[in-house]
């Protein structure tokens, strides 16, 4: 007889919060006069959502995606682990470590839906804390 107890299923991550979170974090950046990358990861790390604005810099969808796997691998915001990779911290190898190269510059945070990781949201384009406050606006804008 099994004594654990059911574990309540929480809805995953959909394209529909995908695209309410990219919306968001686009709405964020543009009154900041800022152009983004936005991506969005479900929790097997996926890809729901992808968007460049027109003008921001190429790079910004690599590092979008980068930042958006890296929060949810480690199920963290990225600006809350950047000094975690400095040398002789923790985690100082870990960028280098894996096959998927992790990222650790602030501008990726983790969705969580009743207490549970069901996602990621990255932004790439702006400086470092802007891309962080667009991500985090966009996941507060997902109810």
């Amino acid at each position: 007889m099994s004594t654990t107890t059911p574990t309540a299923a929480v809805a995953p991550l959909t394209t529909s919060d995908a695209e309410v979170l990219v919306t968001a974090a686009r709405r964020a950046a543009e009154a900041a006069d800022v152009t983004v990358s936005v991506t969005v990861l479900d929790a097997g790390g996926h890809l729901l959502a992808f968007r460049r604005d027109d003008r921001a810099v190429l790079i910004s969808g690599e590092t979008s995606t980068r930042k958006a796997f890296t929060a949810l691998q480690l199920n963290a915001p990225t600006a809350d682990l950047v000094d975690a990779v400095q040398p002789g911290a923790p985690f100082h190898t870990l960028p280098t470590a894996l096959d998927r190269p992790l990222l650790f510059i602030a501008g990726g945070v983790p969705v969580h839906r009743d207490g549970r990781l069901i996602g990621a949201i990255g932004v790439g384009g702006g400086a470092p804390e802007q891309d962080h406050e667009f991500a985090t606006t966009a996941v507060r804008n997902l109810a």
